[in-house]
Formats: C-alpha cells, structure tokens, sequence
C-alpha cells in the first residue's frame, strides 16, 4: 500500500484507536479541548512542525477552547496512509 492509496473506515480503525479521530466519509476529523484560544494556537504550532516534516497539512479551525483538525489527501481525493500518521502525530502532541 502506498501513500497514494484511498482507505476505508475499517481500514483505519485499529491505528486511530484510543485517540478522537473518526474516519468522516472523506477524511478524518478530531477535536481537543484546549482551555482557552492562546492553548489552542500553541499546540497547532507544535502540529505546524509536524505537517511541515511530513509534507502533510491539516485544515485546522481554532476556537477558544478547542481545536479541530481535519485530514485528507486532496491529491486522491480522500484518506490515506499519510492521514493515519499525522492523525497519530496530532494526538501524540494533544496528549502531551
């Protein structure tokens, strides 16, 4: 399987386990709790980090107290394998 490859919902499952994402019909989407608008920012600028080692980038919408990141791959159209990893990064660095 490559990183151009279209995944389903069970495909993705089992890595998405234990963290928030959940597999939308075209791409994942995740919501933390951050406190307050200023948390927010800070930890999409760790994620920012991420996306730019990954060549990879959330659509991301931040308000005060939460943030929402929602992955795809535009180039297929959809998730891929490229989505899993950084929606792993994205709850390693949540978690923190």
């Amino acid at each position: 399987m490559d990183d151009r490859t279209l995944l389903l919902a069970e495909d993705t499952a089992e890595a998405l386990a234990g963290t928030p994402f959940e597999h939308a019909v075209d791409h994942l989407v995740a919501s933390y709790e951050t406190g307050d608008f200023s948390a927010g920012v800070r930890l999409l600028d760790r994620v920012a980090v991420v996306a730019d080692e990954l060549a990879h980038h959330p659509d991301v919408h931040v308000r005060w107290g939460s943030i929402t990141f929602e992955l795809r791959s535009h180039d297929v159209g959809g998730v891929t394998r490229r989505d899993v990893v950084l929606a792993q990064r994205i709850h390693a660095l949540a978690s923190e």
